[in-house]
């Protein structure tokens, strides 16, 4: 019997939990670094332990201290949620030895499937199809070479301990490859403290189709249809949808076995994901098996009418199976979309800092929002940057589009950057629409999805000049209620009534004269917090404030040849030295940010002539990094990738 649950995650998986577990009657606790001590799922577990550090490293991913706070708090169970530490079987095993449950499949399954080179092996003897690849324990840059020759260009990399996109890599030429792995092994390394790799034939155009299984102790397995989850940035998931668009029910069930198998070939038990490559003639091929609840296992809950969360539990304490293969139900449609603190217009670069407008609407029928934030939270550069997930589900895929489009439209997010307004184009593409994806959907329509910013029309500024007048606080302006000074009407002695206003929106801005009598503004949904006011427009939720000439003058420039930080995060490598030329393309600089990679290029030839921060360093977005002097005296720029 399960008490007490320890939740060894964060955001909005944790709060998942919480929900499920205080539903079936378990007490919980919840774990948190230094900088989440305020966080959503803090305040909504029974209980909470402090984690002594920041990083993950430091916090959710010491498996001494969360045995500590499982032993200090009572705890008897505990749940890894998804990433850090539930695909890890030294944390599985340490979690058994402790005398407690963990909420997941024995260290034996995780271990099988968690070593990528392994499992390929162990699926072959399974009769489940894999993608042509390179599996061996020779890790060196020759073995890869070797082997990305034989199989052909272009290859992709992946983490052999891992997934979630971290430490994968396409590489497109042979002399791309060495620099590809180093860069690989350092994301695998961060995120799963392992930099084994392995690499595969990289497929044009395949579709990425999963599989939800649930084993129990007593050998019954069955599998809970598919999802797709074809449209990636990153090679991170943005959308998912269940079931497959244009998926016959005898390929379901061929896929559905073949996960079966395959989840039957190392013992498994609990909750897990056998993630495929589909291609166009419908073969399919095994990719990795997530040994762990899934990001988008909410749009399988939808078109079941099933609490995979409370199957998990019930499960880990003994239970059967709740339904046979026959009983699995499949009901109607439904879609998640990833709510991320990130900046589609600079290449999805996350974001960090403070959600000063974050507002969920009240989910009508046939819409849930599952997400682990508030308004007035900081955004950490330490974790994934996911603020939350919005799904919908209805009779067919249409029905279901229509109600996720309303449900994104209602939500608000600003104060940083974020994805809304690229999912909102994304839902409304006709190839999406027509259900026509595969996993270069994003790149291949990146000219619609990803549009070059445009000047804001008068209209914007006219209506955000008048929502920002009416939304003005009250100041009082004269001792004297009666007095004209005590208004904000834009008296003018023998003229117009007439207010002046110099907003500013990015890097535009407009003077603006505006009768404060005439009609109210038109209902934007414009939302003031403090000196800023938040306007919906197009798709975007946009920053306005007051502009202030003499401050913007005083305020202090970039140096001559200047390169900044695109985002806060850490400097892991320093690639140049002062006095070092380089050519246009070269890489300057490799930063981290929420468990990636991202490399500062220079897009000119140059010389550097001082550097500002070394490797360890933290740096916030904006920070001068470098001084680069430009071969003939032009103004430089970075490339960030």
């Amino acid at each position: 019997m399960i008490q007490r649950l320890l939740i060894a995650n964060r955001g909005e998986i944790a709060c998942r939990i919480i929900r499920t577990a205080r539903a079936m009657g378990i007490a919980t606790v919840a774990v948190y670094s230094t900088v989440d001590r305020r966080a959503r799922h803090v305040q909504e577990a029974d209980m909470a332990m402090a984690l002594s550090g920041a990083r993950p490293s430091e916090s959710y991913l010491d498996m001494t201290q969360l045995l500590d706070a499982a032993r200090a708090s009572g705890a008897d169970a505990i749940h890894p949620g998804y990433g850090f530490l539930s695909e890890n079987p030294a944390f599985a095993r340490a979690v058994a030895e402790a005398g407690l449950t963990l909420i997941g499949p024995p260290a034996s399954a995780i271990e099988a499937m968690g070593d990528k080179a392994a499992a390929k092996a162990l699926m072959a003897q399974a009769g489940v199809p894999l993608v042509p690849g390179y599996h061996g324990t020779d890790q060196s840059p020759a073995a890869f070479a070797r082997a990305a020759e034989q199989i052909g260009f272009p290859v992709l990399l992946k983490a052999s301990a891992g997934g979630g996109g971290k430490g994968m890599k396409i590489v497109e030429r042979a002399d791309e490859l060495t620099a590809a792995i180093e860069s690989a092994r350092r994301e695998a390394l961060a995120a799963f403290g392992d930099d084994r790799l392995l690499l595969e034939k990289y497929l044009i155009r395949p579709r990425h189709v999963e599989i939800q299984i649930f084993a129990d102790h007593r050998g019954n397995c069955v599998y809970l249809h598919e999802r797709d989850c074809s449209i990636q940035r990153r090679h991170q998931k943005v959308l998912e949808e269940a079931p497959a668009p244009g998926l016959e029910p005898p390929l379901r069930q061929a896929m559905g076995q073949a996960a079966v198998r395959a989840a039957r070939a190392i013992g498994y038990v609990g909750a897990g994901t056998l993630e495929f490559l589909l291609d166009a003639r419908g073969d399919f091929y095994f990719m990795e098996m997530n040994t762990r609840l899934q990001v988008e296992h909410p749009v399988t809950e939808a078109i079941t009418g099933l609490d995979l969360v409370e199957w998990q539990l019930r499960i880990a304490r003994g239970e059967p199976l709740p339904l046979t293969q026959q009983q699995i139900p499949l009901q109607g449609h439904a879609i998640e979309v990833r709510l991320y603190a990130e900046d589609p217009d600079h290449d999805f670069l996350p974001a960090s800092g403070q959600l000063q407008l974050y507002r969920e609407p009240l989910p009508g029928p046939g819409q849930r929002i599952d997400s682990g934030v508030r308004e007035g939270d900081e955004i950490s550069p330490w974790y994934d940057p996911l603020l939350g997930k919005l799904i919908a589900w209805g009779n067919d895929r249409e029905q279901t589009r229509q109600r996720l489009l309303d449900l994104l439209r209602r939500t608000l997010v600003g104060g940083i950057h974020s994805n809304r307004g690229f999912l909102l184009r994304l839902l409304q593409h006709p190839a999406f629409t027509a259900g026509s994806l595969d996993t270069g959907f994003i790149a291949q329509h990146a000219a619609e999805l990803l549009p070059e910013p445009t000047p804001l029309p008068e209209e914007f500024w006219e209506q955000a000049g008048r929502h920002f007048l009416a939304t003005l606080p009250d100041e009082p302006r004269s001792d004297d209620p009666a007095s004209p000074w005590a208004r904000r009407s834009g008296l003018r002695l023998g003229g117009p009534a007439t207010a002046r206003l110099h907003l500013q929106c990015g890097d535009q801005q407009r003077r603006l004269y505006l009768d404060p009598e005439s009609e109210p503004a038109p209902s934007l949904g414009a939302v003031r917090r403090g000196e800023v006011l938040f306007v919906p427009w197009q798709h975007q939720i946009y920053s306005v404030r007051r502009h202030d000439p003499l401050a913007a003058a005083g305020s202090h420039a970039l140096p001559e040849g200047g390169l900044s930080a695109p985002m806060n995060g850490s400097v892991v490598r320093v690639l140049v030295q002062p006095g070092q030329q380089v050519e246009a393309g070269t890489a300057l600089m490799v930063l981290e940010a929420m468990k990636m990679e991202h490399s500062v290029r220079a897009d000119r030839s140059g010389t550097v002539r001082q550097l500002f921060f070394g490797e360890g360093d933290m740096v916030t977005e904006g920070s001068l990094l470098l001084e680069l002097e430009p071969a003939g005296g032009d103004s430089p720029a970075a490339i960030i990738e």
